[in-house]
């Protein structure tokens, strides 16, 4: 259900980016003509793509929905949008259309909104469930990359200068791959989620809705945000999950994650050590934390090599960002690591699932193209939060050799991950968003959230003076419906999205769960 970028096995979804300014209290203009055609379309209803199995089970219908390219130039070229539907079965009481996005950004939304059934409830048979694939994603218009070559392995010894250069290369190959490729110069510049808002609000108006409720999680939730300011009159039942602050770069958002991350990994060298007896990482903290450093130390100087593969100290740091997120992964993420910390001593047994899971990725010859995805809106997107990808390499290494003195384990990871957006052509299309309106939101947030940080989503509570935030002291990305990743739930804060779906009046204050029931 969540977002991922990179896609590894536990999820990550990365900081949202945005676009749109218009005054929550404006009314909307008028519409030009060519862009009325689009909202009068006639979709042809029919059975979803064979991949989509889960919908085509369900009963659900698709259709393409032509959108404009550039929607400041209207009577230009178009492209199509996938979207799916599952009609409301309660035709006495629906409430009308119910729009998500999974997060990313890159993430298929297509089968999004089915996925959310089980957590809806009974809300669901009040809605017209509504997934769509984002502009140039699976089944919309999908904007490719000329193919990575194979990967380079690294060699037996190295340093973290040589893996910071490798690490730029890389980005600087993706860059060009991406801007060289058929025509994506000219559709590049209209990969943004303004464009994406835009696209939700065509959707709407080709069903013949006046507005549209909305689940979004991650980047999802910050499209959500930029909806609101964009369509303030469009919007009905928002619903925005783990969002970020609208005043940070998208880089500052990734310096942010790394001290919340260090004090998830605190947690979980809590946790380790009281099973010292499974796991041998350490009978303290502190010894569980040494042990992660070591393996790491040892990796900035010889990468350690298992199942097949040789991985350097970067990769490690991914690899342990990804089950930091969630509470319910500290078991895995003391295997992993007992795991790496075994091969690095020379020992060759296999590793266990968890870690075989994420090798198998790493050595997929697709992983690179999967992530395309997110880098067309990362580097695409003009609005929040606004670019902000130093043009420098030195900037990203002199920050991430700063961070190690109270960041040690993910500060080079967040700071020193170069994107390819630092080499993306050309400058946005559009500019920022100055997200402040007053239209009523529901917002969620994990306080202990280390992928993006509790302090960002109660920035945009500020900005959103309309909405109402509800906090889960919990280590989690993403509140809402946890269950559906097998996460425990936290049931007082899936009432009060469901009693909202139902009612469509927010809480009368904000609330924060109780920690018994968020608790593991």
């Amino acid at each position: 259900m969540r977002g991922v970028t990179p896609p590894l096995a536990f999820g990550l979804s990365l900081a949202g980016l945005m676009a749109g300014t218009v005054p929550a209290t404006a009314a909307p203009s008028p519409a030009p003509r060519p862009l009325r055609a689009y909202e009068q379309q006639s979709l042809t209803w029919g059975a979803c793509p064979p991949a989509q199995e889960e919908l085509n089970a369900a009963g659900a219908q698709c259709a393409q929905v032509t959108v404009p390219l550039d929607y400041l130039a209207p009577g230009g070229r178009t492209i199509r949008i996938a979207v799916s539907r599952i009609k409301a079965t309660s035709k006495a009481d629906r409430r009308g259309i119910l729009l998500s996005n999974p997060g990313g950004p890159g993430g298929s939304g297509l089968a999004n909104t089915l996925a959310l059934r089980p957590a809806l409830k009974r809300e669901a048979e009040h809605f017209d469930l509504i997934g769509f694939d984002p502009r140039f994603l699976g089944e919309s218009s999908p904007v490719a990359c000329a193919p990575a070559p194979p990967p380079a392995p690294p060699g037996p010894t190295t340093s973290p200068r040589e893996d910071f250069e490798a690490s730029v290369r890389a980005a600087r190959d993706t860059a060009r791959r991406c801007r060289d490729h058929g025509d994506n110069a000219t559709l590049l510049p209209h990969a943004s989620t303004r464009n994406v808002a835009r696209d939700m609000d065509v959707i709407r108006a080709a069903l013949g809705e006046r507005t549209l409720s909305y689940y979004g999680v991650s980047y999802g939730a910050d499209l959500g945000a930029v909806y609101t300011q964009m369509f303030p009159r469009r919007t009905d039942r928002m619903v925005i999950d783990s969002s970020t602050d609208p005043s940070a770069t998208q880089y500052e958002l990734f310096q942010r994650s790394g001290r919340p991350a260090e004090e998830a990994l605190d947690e979980w060298a809590a946790w380790t050590a009281r099973r010292h007896d499974t796991y041998r990482l350490g009978r303290t903290p502190a010894q569980v934390r040494a042990t992660v450093q070591g393996l790491l130390d040892h990796a900035e100087r010889q990468p350690v090599t298992v199942g097949g593969l040789r991985l350097t100290a970067p990769v490690l740091r991914m690899l342990l960002k990804q089950p930091v997120q969630h509470a319910e992964n500290d078991p895995a993420l003391a295997g992993i690591v007992r795991d790496l910390a075994d091969a690095a001593a020379g020992k060759t047994a296999p590793p266990g699932p968890e870690l075989a899971a994420m090798l198998r990725l790493l050595a997929s010859p697709g992983l690179a193209d999967s992530m395309v995805g997110g880098a067309l809106f990362m580097c695409g997107d003009g609005g929040w939060p606004a670019g902000g990808w130093p043009k420098d390499p030195e900037t990203y290494w002199k920050n991430s050799e700063r961070s190690r003195a109270t960041q040690p384990v993910f500060g080079p990871y967040v700071n020193g991950m170069i994107a390819p957006c630092a080499f993306w052509p050309g400058e946005p299309r559009e500019a920022g968003t100055a997200v402040a309106n007053d239209v009523p939101v529901l917002m969620l947030q994990a306080r202990r959230d280390n992928n993006v940080p509790y302090d960002g989503a109660l920035a945009l509570h500020r900005k959103l003076t309309g909405s109402r935030l509800i906090t889960a002291d919990i280590r989690s990305h993403g509140v809402y419906g946890r269950a559906l990743d097998g996460h425990r739930p936290v049931p007082c804060a899936d009432r009060a999205v469901n009693d909202y779906l139902r009612t469509g009046t927010l809480p009368a204050q904000d609330l924060t769960c109780p920690r018994t029931e968020a608790a593991r």
